[in-house]
């Protein structure tokens, strides 16, 4: 239950954050000014669970008392994950830049800016940059039932394809 407040009480803090941020300029470039980014850019993630590049920079580490993880990640324009799925869930936290998310055998949705995506338990799914914009998401991740369950690579193909008709 404590665990539970607290999560809540960041997204809280976070979504006050983004709301009270003035956005000059509606971001038609691929890049996203570092004054404007939440956090730090990160770590580029440097494994085969995403293709392009990525950056992380981990927020909360999941420990005994809160067994939620929490990290930022920064897409650079056409990166994105593996299919993967959390035995836990997931929630995603849209801070900037458009991207893609999508559930096995469900449509590809466009994400901006103060979505928020709750990923079922159990359901693979990937999520990443649009072809021609950065994206910059919060990820929670439930760590209470296992890891990460990484899957198959979301193909060059298979991207451009899904792209090209939203």
């Amino acid at each position: 239950m404590r665990s539970n407040v607290i999560i809540l009480l960041m997204a809280t803090t976070l979504i006050l954050n983004m709301a009270c941020k003035i956005d000059s300029q509606k971001n038609k470039d691929s890049t996203i000014e570092s004054s404007a980014l939440l956090y730090d850019k990160g770590m580029k993630i440097e494994n085969s669970n995403f293709i392009g590049n990525a950056y992380l920079t981990g927020l909360v580490k999941a420990d005994s008392i809160n067994t939620n993880a929490v990290g930022n990640v920064h897409f650079e324009p056409g990166a994105r994950s593996n299919w993967h799925l959390h035995p836990a869930g997931q929630i995603l936290l849209v801070t900037d830049g458009e991207g893609y998310y999508q559930e096995e055998g469900s449509p590809l949705r466009v994400l901006k800016r103060g979505d928020v995506v709750k990923c079922p338990a159990n359901t693979p799914h990937w999520h990443g940059a649009s072809i021609d914009r950065e994206f910059v998401q919060i990820a929670i991740t439930g760590r209470q039932y296992g890891p990460t369950e990484w899957l198959r690579p979301v193909t060059d193909e298979e991207y451009n394809s899904l792209t090209s008709t939203e």
